[in-house]
């Protein structure tokens, strides 16, 4: 038996970028944010950075209504996506949430402070 599920709660570490991508004569939103984490156990006051990617009604939403500093809860899956390096030609990845639901946390207030 095998589970792939990440749970995180923190804030948007920049705008989201949202693109509309075409596929079988249909258009999706594809949006892309990051998302600083703090551990609670941890002395360094350094947050942990993760990468979000949601998709199709998730993607407009995250467009519409989170912004930097936003406070955000998500639920989703871990992927690594790979590419080759256009300059150096090598084998590059980083890991990346793709977001399966996305709550949008703490008050109305709170989500237009900017970080």
């Amino acid at each position: 038996m095998s589970l792939n599920i990440v749970h995180l709660v923190g804030r948007a570490g920049r705008n989201p970028e949202t693109k509309f991508v075409e596929s079988g004569g249909s258009s999706y939103a594809l949006s892309n944010v990051t998302i600083a984490v703090r551990r609670p156990t941890s002395k360094n006051d350094e947050p942990d950075w993760f990468n979000l990617k949601c998709w199709g009604k998730t993607a407009e939403i995250m467009e519409n209504h989170v912004r930097k500093g936003s406070l955000i809860g998500v639920q989703g899956t871990l992927t690594i996506e790979t590419w080759t390096d256009r300059d150096t030609g090598a084998e590059r990845s980083t890991p990346v949430i793709k977001v399966d639901r996305l709550d949008l946390l703490g008050s109305k207030r709170d989500n237009e402070i900017e970080m």
